[in-house]
């Protein structure tokens, strides 16, 4: 069905702009269809057309000239894209607030290349990142035929997390797929990855398998990205996913799970933590035992309701505390409420986010999500207790309008709360900074 639905695809292929699984006219230009070919509703948002795009390599090509010999088939020119953001945000309690970003200053500036490399094999690379120009991403997609599914492999290096080889759900398991533009606490609210810290810079390979059934995947994968070195040893790190998708009475419906696990103690003169910040590295100053012990379960639906096109997404998400003299880095990452008061190296979490995205007219969505987290804290840094637990609660509600299929505006504000936030402002007399946050984005792409 799958090699079907591309095959139609290529005939019927639209002229235009359409990007690939992250919403890139690099594919636009190999593909020559136009994004809401591959969106659900905006970019980067993925429909099913769009994770089958990506599950077969990035290998799909339209009108653009091939150069084919033995053993080559190749786009007959190196596709390159463009992304430029700007935004407005005000976040509550911080002195350097409102914050203006515009392309390569705060707001992203990036140059996408990459494309089709054989019939089996695709890449994609990024230049630049927010305020940033070095190489940000890069991957390597190597996906063969087997019977009716496709195996092979993913090399990557970025900064989306170790989904990063092959992800394909709206669910925030890699951050490129995203319901808002600027993510800020707005993405902490809506997606259980984002706020548990595993969304940040890996370095791996994954084993990937897919079929019309869904996709399964598990690797190795180090903390680390471009520009950033690693110790040899933080490859026993792991990463596995498993996606069931399938049609519940006419919605595109998919759940999943992630799991990431494996350890090891920071070299001594390192702190290339997920954070890249010594506390979460060290415990007492002295390198801590450092894991990863995360389980995220998913699901979404995508379809109508009254004509209107509509997506729900759920994610639960565990991490246990460490012990003295360990960190488990994917939970100690995901708080802002704690990450600004102390060193913390024995911290557990749990979160339950909800969101939906509802397109109310053409181009125009509405969107709305809840987190309900609890966090446990085996150190005296709130209240002046230990075994802290407390709550971490969120509501964000946004908006989207599309004034091109590649000019997305947005708007979104989010409002945190829970007695882990009372706690702080007992201790701290004044609330944790990001209770709570507005922002104004305007993401371009071409």
């Amino acid at each position: 069905m799958k090699k079907v639905a591309l095959t139609l695809a290529s005939i019927a292929a639209i002229t235009a702009f359409a990007p690939e699984a992250s919403a890139l006219p690099v594919f636009a230009r190999q593909t020559g269809m136009a994004c809401s070919a591959c969106h659900f509703q905006h970019f980067p948002l993925l429909n099913g057309f769009g994770r089958s795009f990506k599950a077969n390599a990035f290998t799909m090509v339209g009108a653009q000239g091939m150069v084919e010999g033995e053993g080559l088939s190749i786009p007959d020119r190196l596709n390159f894209a463009g992304l430029a953001s700007t935004y407005y945000s005000s976040q509550s309690g911080d002195p350097a607030s409102p914050t203006i970003g515009v392309p390569s200053s705060g707001g992203e500036l990036s140059l996408f290349y990459g494309g089709k490399v054989s019939d089996n094999a695709g890449f994609l690379s990024e230049l630049g990142a927010i305020g940033a120009a070095t190489t940000n991403a890069a991957k390597l997609v190597i996906l063969y035929p087997v019977g009716d599914m496709r195996a092979g492999l993913a090399t990557y290096s970025g900064g989306q997390g170790a989904g990063y080889g092959l992800e394909y759900l709206n669910t925030g398991a890699v951050d490129a797929h995203k319901m808002m533009g600027f993510p800020g606490i707005h993405g902490n609210a809506a997606y259980a990855a984002r706020y548990m810290g595993v969304i940040g810079s890996a370095t791996g390979a994954s084993a990937i398998v897919d079929g019309n059934w869904g996709m399964a995947s598990a690797g190795v994968w180090a903390p680390a990205g471009p520009g950033t070195s690693a110790s040899v040893s933080q490859l026993g790190l792991t990463y596995g996913r498993l996606v069931g998708t399938f049609d519940l009475a006419g919605w595109d419906s998919a759940v999943g799970i992630q799991t990431f696990g494996g350890g090891y103690t920071a070299p001594a003169n390192t702190v290339t933590m997920q954070s890249g910040t010594t506390p979460a590295a060290y415990v007492n100053g002295v390198p801590a035992y450092t894991f990863y012990n995360v389980t995220i379960v998913d699901a979404q639906m995508q379809g109508e309701i009254a004509g209107m096109s509509t997506g729900f997404y759920a994610e639960y998400a565990s991490a246990p505390a460490g012990t003295t003299g360990t960190v488990n880095s994917g939970a100690a990452a995901g708080s802002t409420l704690f990450g600004g008061a102390t060193s913390i190296a024995n911290l557990g979490a749990t979160s339950l986010n909800l969101s939906t995205t509802i397109e109310v007219v053409k181009g125009a969505t509405i969107q709305a999500a809840a987190r309900f987290a609890t966090l446990t804290d085996s150190n005296t840094v709130v209240a002046g207790t230990t075994n802290f637990t407390g709550t971490d609660n969120a509501i964000m509600i946004g908006a989207t309008y599309q004034l091109a299929q590649n000019l997305n505006l947005g708007a979104n504000y989010t409002m945190q709360s829970g007695t882990a936030w009372d706690a702080y402002k007992t201790t701290n007399n004044a609330d944790a900074v990001g209770k709570t946050q507005g922002t104004v984005s305007l993401y371009a792409l071409f």
